[in-house]
């Protein structure tokens, strides 16, 4: 069994490490929140985000329709909702239980 003052110390440098991980993000993006390029991104890349999760979504979309419908009604329900709304919760929520409904009962086979 490990001395006492071993555990210690083993957990005193488990916290230091734990803590400096954790702290490091911080530190170091601090400087940059100033930056022009940084604030700029955070304006765009929402967006830009929103358009690469669309595309691969769709990506692997089979030619059949059974598939496809469910699929394209339900992105435009999410889109639909997110313009009328502008609630991302909502419109994810709203776009999920129409592709869920769709696939599991009118066009389930």
């Amino acid at each position: 069994m490990p001395d006492t003052t071993y555990l210690v110390a083993a957990v005193l440098v488990s916290a230091a490490v734990t803590w400096a991980l954790r702290a490091l993000p911080f530190a170091v993006l601090a400087p940059l929140r100033a930056s022009g390029t940084v604030q700029y991104l955070s304006t765009r890349m929402p967006a830009g985000i929103m358009v690469i999760l669309v595309v691969y979504c769709l990506r692997d979309l089979p030619s059949a329709h059974t598939r496809v419908v469910p699929s394209l009604v339900a992105l435009a329900v999410t889109v639909g909702l997110h313009l009328w709304r502008r609630n991302a919760l909502l419109s994810i929520l709203g776009g999920t239980t129409v592709h869920v409904v769709l696939a599991s009962t009118l066009f389930s086979r």
